[in-house]
């Protein structure tokens, strides 16, 4: 079995003005994948399923984002990953385990300057191919993360745009990462693969 776990995040300081939220309406669309060159595995089927469950309690705020780390993870794995051997035996499993986003309240140190809010976003998915035949597997794990910090007092309109920006970062950095994982550490499973690993 091979395992890869990554972790990469950035911290974005941004800046706003203005009233706090409490439900943030639904304005953007999810991101999609499918303009980008197929994953094509020798697989019969790749199952794209998720762990994740949302406490909507804060500090966990995701449910509040108007687009999802979970949904786009998803959209990620479907519009990506392609089962093009349906004589073999062999699954392909992508698993969302976790898609969360935390909210941190930030006080100022320094006596006219604005409190903050602090949000991080995680994303960690395994990509799994079973052999049943030989009793066999091989994976690829990412831990993703990203943080913005606003102030306080950012109105909601321009809170949902700093995090679909904040969320398409996150899978800008994800789709290179994962991409390389997946052509170093289950490059034997691409049909036609040109990816040379290379094994520390």
């Amino acid at each position: 079995m091979k395992k890869l776990f990554a972790v990469f995040g950035i911290l974005a300081m941004m800046t706003a003005c203005a009233t706090t939220e409490e439900q943030a309406p639904q304005k953007f669309q999810e991101s999609r994948f499918d303009a980008q060159q197929q994953i094509n595995l020798k697989v019969n089927k790749v199952e794209v399923v998720s762990e994740f469950v949302p406490s909507f309690t804060r500090p966990n705020v995701e449910h509040l984002f108007p687009v999802s780390i979970e949904k786009t993870a998803m959209n990620w794995a479907n519009d990506r990953l392609k089962a093009v051997d349906f004589s073999s035996n062999k699954q392909a499993t992508f698993t969302v385990k976790d898609a969360s986003v935390t909210e941190e309240i930030i006080k100022s140190e320094k006596l006219f300057e604005k409190d903050s809010i602090k949000y991080r976003a995680k994303l960690s998915v395994v990509l799994k191919v079973s052999d049943p035949n030989k009793f066999s597997s091989a994976e690829t794990s990412l831990d993703a993360w990203r943080e913005l910090t606003i102030p306080v007092d950012t109105t909601i309109e321009q809170k949902e745009v700093y995090w679909k920006n904040m969320v398409d970062k996150l899978f800008e950095e994800f789709n290179a990462r994962m991409q390389m994982n997946v052509n170093k550490y289950l490059n034997m499973y691409i049909e036609d693969n040109q990816f040379i690993a290379e094994y520390e």
